[in-house]
């Protein structure tokens, strides 16, 4: 072979491989995040028959619900499981989560025993439908705030109160169940998520006191907003590797995502390209009535734009 036959071969190669690494990088530019969206927005939570209709809405995937209630745990059944899994398949839907959500703030984390039964439940259905976290929630009977601190933070300003006094014999009680739970998690691969109405540095010291990397936070955007809590702040000060999943919503879902709630999205966004997030997004929207469809594409369409 030639020198220039063969410096025209390397040469060529060499601009193949340019060319390959630039388009890899502008897929990589341009990665669009995935946006699912809560089965009980999608109008039946643990049923698997939603799946059709979050693949016509344009999602992504679905965050589901282990149970409706103590007598309704449908996530406990290999059938269900299976069902799940085959029309996902058929419609191209992921399972980004599993949520232990009204069924622990009717039966709290913090106070009934048997809720932590519902956790290993969520973490089982999490692992057999390929979901990398559950959603724990801290709402209601289950929140760990003081029942008096909602009105004294309402009554001071937010430079000088802008956190919560938390109920300290509930967070020991959750710290020490979950220190319970967390070894499960693991074994599963799946992150346990707080979503619950504190700051994340108050979240932040209870994932210190149960000493796991498997404990995270499931960050709310329109309850961390509403609460009177600096997100970006939040976000970056959390990072990408104490934040398991994010919900999308504003303060008042009505305003999701036409501009005219409490929500910055713009903001939102910088901060979540800043620590790098990687995960899924969930919608926790349901659009107008009779206008599911039309609005959620709206809605995935916005989301994909701006977290691009």
């Amino acid at each position: 072979m030639s020198i220039e036959r063969r410096s025209f071969i390397q040469t060529a190669g060499l601009s193949a491989a340019v060319l390959g690494f630039s388009s890899a990088l502008a897929q990589a530019a341009h990665h669009e995040p995935n946006i699912g969206m809560c089965d009980w927005n999608l109008g039946g939570s643990a049923n698997p028959d939603m799946i059709p209709k979050a693949a016509e809405a344009h999602l992504n995937g679905i965050q589901v619900s282990v149970a409706t209630n103590p007598d309704n745990v449908p996530l406990r059944d290999p059938k269900v499981r299976e069902k799940y899994l085959e029309l996902g398949e058929k419609y191209n839907i992921k399972f980004s989560s599993i949520a232990a959500g009204s069924i622990l703030n009717s039966i709290p984390l913090a106070t009934e025993p048997q809720s932590a039964v519902y956790v290993i439940d969520a973490v089982e259905a999490a692992k057999a439908l390929g979901s990398k976290c559950i959603l724990m929630a801290f709402f209601g009977n289950g929140d760990l705030v003081l029942k008096n601190a909602v009105d004294k933070k309402r009554n001071l300003s937010k430079d000088k109160f802008n956190e919560f006094e938390l109920d300290s014999q509930k967070v020991t009680r959750v710290v020490e169940v979950l220190k319970q739970i967390v070894p499960r998690a693991a074994d599963a691969g799946v992150a346990l998520g707080l979503e619950n109405t504190i700051t994340a540095k108050q979240n932040l010291e209870i994932i210190e006191r149960v000493g796991s990397d498997w404990l995270q936070v499931y960050y709310d955007i329109g309850n961390s907003w509403g609460n009177g809590y600096n997100v970006p702040e939040e976000i970056r000060l959390l990072g990408n590797d104490r934040i398991c999943e994010i919900h999308l919503k504003d303060w008042d879902t009505r305003y999701f995502p036409d501009g005219k709630g409490m929500v910055k999205w713009d903001e939102v966004a910088k901060a979540c390209k800043d620590i790098n997030y990687d995960k899924w997004y969930v919608l926790e929207t349901s659009g107008r009535d009779k206008k599911f469809i039309e609005d959620t594409r709206e809605h995935v369409k916005f989301a994909k734009n701006l977290l691009a």
